[in-house]
């Protein structure tokens, strides 16, 4: 099981990535709350998308998020590290994403 602390720096490697991918996708136009619920650890961590950029990242859960993700934390940073594929994990059942179809189809891009 991961730590609270390396998957803090793993929601911020994430957001380092998504901005890189942005520019290469000429910023998308995607304005959403996201919440990170990690299952293992208890906690949370949630952030906005701006211009297809992962900004304001805080500790805790956004019970309002338009994106949510729920994993484990070990699942979350092999994620992050692209050691586990989305739609692998997502068929797996290994995490879920509570998003609108449209939302996920935008964010695929980005990832």
């Amino acid at each position: 099981m991961a730590t609270v602390d390396e998957c803090r720096d793993a929601m911020h490697e994430l957001a380092a990535r998504l901005a890189g991918n942005a520019e290469a996708q000429s910023r998308l136009d995607l304005e959403r709350s996201v919440a990170c619920r990690l299952t293992d650890l208890g906690t949370a961590f949630h952030g906005r998308l701006h211009n297809g950029q992962l900004v304001d990242i805080t500790d805790g859960d956004d019970p309002k998020a338009k994106i949510a993700l729920t994993l484990k934390s070990d699942d979350f940073l092999a994620l992050v590290r692209g050691k586990l594929d989305l739609t692998r994990a997502l068929a797996s059942g290994q995490m879920r994403i509570k998003a609108n179809p449209f939302d996920l189809l935008k964010l695929r891009k980005l990832l």
